[in-house]
């Protein structure tokens, strides 16, 4: 099955696609889309909508894989990425893709092993579980989206959302917008 992770920001919005089969998980793709923090809002979200609709119609993922909680210094930064996130959720919707949240501790437990590992300890555990050589370029912001990818594949949950679409009704873990 084919995971897309996205790490939601509106400056940098990180994604990152895995194909999770039978236990093994194989990197495909990762990059962040970059806004222009000079650009006003509206064009910043417009880009990485654009952005996230490109993936998704590039790698065609089963899953789109979202953090839950907003970490945020402050308020505004908190509607920023809220933001960001609604764009993410849009581009799935639109291209009927289930949506499924995660909160920071749990991925950071699925993919390191500890629920408060730093971001050192996420990115050196993501470039190991996928196999990514120190010769491949991986922002921290496309690190933390295919640790989201992987915590879904490592949750088990992939089965029961195919199984889910198959049947043609939305799976448990699905968000509703």
């Amino acid at each position: 099955m084919r995971l897309l992770g996205v790490d939601p920001g509106s400056i940098a919005c990180g994604w990152g696609v895995i194909d999770a089969s039978s236990g093994s998980l194989e990197f495909i793709a990762a990059a962040t889309i970059r806004a222009p923090q000079i650009e006003p809002a509206p064009a910043r979200l417009l880009r990485i909508y654009r952005g996230l609709s490109s993936v998704i119609r590039e790698y065609c993922p089963a899953v789109l894989s979202l953090e839950r909680h907003i970490v945020a210094r402050n308020i505004q930064s908190a509607f920023r990425i809220g933001e960001a996130r609604a764009m993410a959720m849009l581009a799935a919707q639109e291209n009927s893709i289930p949506i499924v949240e995660y909160p920071p501790n749990q991925v950071k437990l699925a993919v390191a092993g500890h629920g408060h590992a730093g971001k050192d300890a996420v990115m050196a555990m993501v470039r190991r579980t996928l196999n990514i050589g120190s010769d491949v370029a991986l922002a921290a912001d496309a690190s933390d989206a295919l640790a989201l990818a992987i915590c879904h594949a490592m949750r088990g949950r992939g089965a029961r959302l195919t199984s889910g679409i198959e049947r043609n009704r939305p799976p448990a873990t699905r968000s509703r917008l």
